[in-house]
């Protein structure tokens, strides 16, 4: 069930973390990956060690906040492998500040990588899965602040709970044409981007470094453990190859029961 030999996926924010993971399975598992990021040298650079490991990757510059950019990043992908079968919506990046530290151009710039990618990216790669009704999987990385919120987080909670809405909607739209969606809702996950958040926190909240991991971090969750990419990576590869619609629509919560659904 896990094969996706013969198909072709498109991974935003790819070149590290929870993306280059994704990437990096699906690869291993038969699928030819454009590894999209804004950093064109580290999209170039994870695409050489899939390569090199024996699968088919290429690297493409991509600001998800253009649209000349998405376009054209989605149209040399398709050049390159031929169609376009899967699209994971995965960049994304961190401002934390209170309300009334929050400067509202840092809150344009969330909204506008994380909500305004994900149209971006969706609009562009519709075009070609909608064409003869061929289909397709769209997953939108969501978090567990999809679905609940954080103290410091206004819009990154908001952008991620606007995913809910975009994904449910392709559902619906995308039905007709063969094309499914999904959230994958992480949570806490140690990449570069959580690591950032720590020594932040800890000056917002006023306590140390290893207090924000255990106490809020993880303090939902059951076991105290950090979700690894790894296990985001097997679930955006059990939903790339799922056979039939029956999951689309739903998110997937992956946070070691810090939220449960």
């Amino acid at each position: 069930m896990a094969s996706l030999d013969g198909k072709v996926a498109l991974i935003t924010g790819a070149a590290s973390g929870i993306g280059k993971a994704i990437a990096e399975l699906y690869a291993k598992n038969g699928a030819s990956v454009a590894i999209a990021d804004i950093n064109q040298a580290a999209a170039d650079a994870a695409a050489a060690e899939i390569n090199a490991a024996g699968g088919k990757a290429i690297g493409i510059e991509m600001d998800v906040t253009s649209e000349d950019a998405v376009n054209a990043g989605t149209e040399a992908v398709v050049a390159k492998f031929g169609s376009l079968d899967i699209l994971i919506s995965n960049a994304g990046i961190q401002i934390v500040n209170p309300f009334e530290n929050y400067a509202f151009s840092d809150w344009k710039k969330m909204l506008a990588i994380h909500l305004d990618g994900a149209f971006l990216t969706t609009k562009a790669a519709l075009k070609h899965m909608y064409k003869d009704n061929r289909g397709g999987t769209v997953i939108y990385m969501g978090s567990v602040h999809s679905h609940e919120a954080s103290k410091l987080k206004s819009a990154y909670v908001t952008a991620k709970h606007g995913l809910l809405g975009l994904s449910r909607t392709l559902a619906k739209e995308g039905a007709a044409h063969n094309v499914r969606s999904h959230v994958i809702c992480p949570g806490f996950v140690r990449t570069p981007l959580v690591e950032k958040q720590i020594p932040e926190q800890a000056k917002e909240l006023g306590i140390s470094e290893a207090d924000v991991i255990k106490n809020v971090m993880l303090a939902d969750t059951v076991d105290g453990v950090f979700t690894t990419v790894e296990d985001i990576a097997e679930t955006a590869l059990y939903l790339a190859a799922f056979p039939s619609a029956a999951l689309t629509g739903q998110s997937f919560v992956v946070s070691h029961g810090w939220y449960m659904q």
